[in-house]
């Protein structure tokens, strides 16, 4: 049977436009992280705050933030994954990046960008999904309002681990945690989202709520609302083969495809 999967979750506050300061404040909290670890799962737009100042602060792939995550990994010898704003072909991309620890990388570019707060004006919206192979575990990464679509994270790929970076606001709370156990359910998978804390230049407040659900929907994280907390869980493959074969549920699916 498959290894289990340790995954540290880091609930934290972010510095607003300033990736200097941010990638400061998560490498201490990094830092803090005294066991081994297989993922470590930064919020969404961890090296500035969720802003639609992309110009001020995006950065090319090969940029500090980027290599900073590589540098994290291999020290650690745990894949970091994160979303951040990534410039190239003048366009702007709200991109999740997951590096191994051998400092390869992999991104996916949110498809969903969210129109209330006008993403789809600044950010290019991605339409590949991604299906990362890491330690025998299949980990499926989306951002934030990705969560709403469940047609968008529709498990055909079998995948184990189903994965929300976000900038979750608070008044909409309650959607994130329904929606967070009910992708658990539908795709027989671990879902893990990952949300900040604190309050942005915006005025636009976060609680957190980071947690993570198995395949039943069964919440096997504590809600840590409203302050920063590292969240450490372990993943059993076991769990997942045993409830799939015993209750098929994915093999009732219906049978479409997406244009």
């Amino acid at each position: 049977m498959q290894e289990p999967l340790k995954v540290a979750s880091i609930q934290s506050d972010l510095v607003w436009e300033n990736p200097k300061k941010n990638r400061k404040q998560l490498s201490e909290k990094i830092k803090s992280i005294k066991e081994d670890v297989d993922v470590i799962v930064l919020p969404e737009m961890f090296s500035t705050g969720f802003t639609m100042n992309a110009s001020k602060v995006a950065e090319p792939m090969d940029g500090d933030t980027v290599s900073w995550m590589q540098k994290k990994a291999m020290k650690t010898r745990a894949a970091i994954v994160g979303s951040l704003i990534i410039t190239e072909d003048t366009r702007f991309y709200n991109r999740l990046i997951f590096v191994e620890p051998s400092g390869a990388l992999l991104y996916y570019d949110k498809r969903h960008t969210f129109t209330l707060a006008n993403e789809h004006k600044v950010y290019t919206a991605g339409n590949k999904k991604l299906i990362i192979d890491y330690k025998g575990w299949k980990i499926c990464p989306l951002i934030c309002y990705d969560l709403r679509f469940p047609v968008w994270s529709r498990n055909v790929e079998e995948y184990d681990i189903l994965l929300y970076v976000a900038n979750w606001p608070k008044p909409r709370i309650q959607a994130w945690d329904i929606l967070l156990k009910a992708r658990a359910i539908e795709n027989m998978c671990y879902c893990i989202g990952v949300n900040r804390v604190g309050t942005d230049e915006a005025q636009n407040e976060y609680c957190g709520h980071s947690a993570v659900y198995d395949i039943l929907g069964n919440a096997i994280t504590p809600l840590k609302p409203n302050r920063e907390h590292i969240e450490i869980v372990t993943l059993e493959k076991k769990h997942i083969h045993f409830y799939r074969t015993k209750l098929q549920f994915l093999s009732d699916r219906d049978h479409f495809s997406l244009d």
